[in-house]
């Protein structure tokens, strides 16, 4: 009881200090070929101009485009119109998913991806906050190289691998996982990658959608999205493939099979999990789990409206 009074507070000292988030000064687009691409919704709206807001200050190119999860309201529309020089804002009912699953967030990654056909997309979660300098996203973007956020330090050490290596690091005695028990989706499928075809020739990474780079044509397409998800489907079944994870899946999956991606390194790109960000830290991910936990969350959200505001 609590901790749980204690995590409230915390959020509300939060959403008070996002508030001023609405004093900063608007984006500046530029005409680069360069989206930085959000699905929000009216819940959401503050962090996430805390989100796109600090990123684009430090990226310095591109414009922004927004896929409404359905509850965006006409105010809402007025303040994303205001401060980010009137995105470009797609319906989610608009999305077609094809072979993929509908909901947890195929319609973003989707969408995202028939963009990249003449532009290159960064996918940028709402909670997340750039409080530095982000050097390796801008060369990511420059050379048109796909990149992602990893899940955390143990992925950056053991990188990109086939998917019979990262079976072999990571269920070296076999999996043991029964598709058909409780276990997540994502742990479902990457204990079985020996079941997808060609294993040796696919590659995986732990990454995290919630931040990821995707090249601008002939990189990860909506094709190999669908191709994917029939493969992995197949594997765990419908009924799990379906729930909510898999898109994460597919996203890593995407850019560990691109060309020469980049993987973010872990020290200055992290998620939150519950320990203070590195000396270093550029760039922070406040994963659910832990994001009203302590008072970084807040901490990092001043520091970036602050940046933006001198």
């Amino acid at each position: 009881m609590i901790d749980r009074l204690m995590r409230k507070g915390r959020e509300m000292l939060h959403r008070q200090a996002m508030r001023d988030v609405l004093a900063t000064p608007p984006i500046m687009p530029t005409g680069d070929p360069v989206l930085v691409f959000s699905m929000i919704g009216t819940r959401v709206l503050l962090p996430y101009l805390v989100a796109v807001k600090s990123f684009h200050a430090r990226l310095g190119v591109g414009r922004v485009v927004i896929l409404d999860d359905g509850t965006l309201t006409p105010a809402d529309r007025s303040v994303l119109a205001r401060h980010l020089a009137n995105p470009v804002i797609l319906p989610i009912k608009a999305v077609e998913t094809g072979a993929c699953p509908r909901g947890g967030c195929w319609e973003r990654l989707l969408a995202l991806l028939d963009l990249t056909a003449d532009n290159y997309v960064v996918q940028l979660d709402s909670d997340t906050v750039t409080v530095g300098e982000v050097p390796e996203v801008v060369e990511a973007v420059t050379a048109n190289r796909s990149f992602t956020l990893l899940g955390d330090a143990l992925a950056e050490e053991r990188g990109i691998l086939s998917l019979v290596d990262f079976m072999a690091a990571y269920h070296p005695g076999g999996s043991g996982i029964d598709l058909a028990g409780p276990v997540h989706v994502q742990g479902s499928i990457e204990g079985h990658w020996d079941r997808y075809p060609e294993p040796a020739r696919h590659r995986y990474v732990r990454g995290c959608a919630g931040f990821a780079g995707f090249a601008r044509g002939g990189g990860p397409s909506r094709a190999s999205a669908e191709a994917f998800s029939r493969n992995a489907e197949s594997i765990v079944g419908q009924h799990k493939w379906r729930r909510w994870g898999s898109e994460q899946v597919a996203s890593n999956f995407l850019v560990a099979n691109s060309d020469n991606p980049v993987l973010l390194p872990y020290a200055r790109y992290s998620n939150h999990w519950n320990e203070p960000p590195g000396p270093d830290s550029r760039f922070v991910h406040f994963v659910g789990t832990h994001r009203y936990s302590n008072g970084e969350y807040r901490y990092h959200t001043e520091r970036a409206i602050n940046a933006l505001s001198n």
